[in-house]
């Protein structure tokens, strides 16, 4: 038995008159991400954490951001094809570790749902994906709410 652990992180701006999509969930704010895509900073950080523990390069590399194919798209499909790419090499996910670093809005009232969107894309359980949040005490860009920021972490076992 194979197991490989990866890791993503990403970054997105926030701005007015966008929708502030994360882990699939439309969450109400004043404030959206801005991105060639829905720009859903934890779907980002999982599809690369899985690409990366599968030695499959990166979220740039298989769904570019200049590319018109990839232009609004839902990052559920993203992670959806990321996932049939990590099987194609062998894998199934195990389980998913993730945190959210933004100042508002709260994310908690979401993440049951959060939870419900990525098992069901990954194959997994509920229980096998984690997703915590936390603010930056108003320091930095996202203290300031100019953006946000996804971590995560990903176990793979080969099938």
């Amino acid at each position: 038995m194979a197991i490989r652990i990866g890791s993503g992180v990403d970054f997105h701006q926030l701005a007015e008159g966008r929708k502030l999509v994360i882990g699939g969930v439309h969450i109400p704010h004043d404030k959206g991400a801005v991105g060639h895509s829905d720009a859903d900073v934890l779907l980002h950080a999982i599809c690369d954490a899985a690409l990366g523990a599968a030695c499959l390069g990166d979220i740039g590399l298989h769904f570019p951001d200049n590319s018109n194919e990839f232009k609004d798209i839902d990052s559920r499909i993203l992670l959806q094809r990321t996932v049939e790419l990590v099987r194609k090499e062998g894998y199934k996910i195990i389980n998913i570790d993730s945190t959210l670093c933004l100042e508002s809005p709260k994310i908690k009232p979401y993440v049951p749902q959060m939870q419900e969107v990525i098992a069901s894309l990954a194959g997994i359980g509920i229980k096998d994906v984690s997703i915590k949040a936390t603010t930056t005490e108003k320091l930095g860009f996202v203290g300031r709410e100019e953006g946000l920021i996804a971590y995560a972490s990903i176990l793979l076992e080969s099938i």
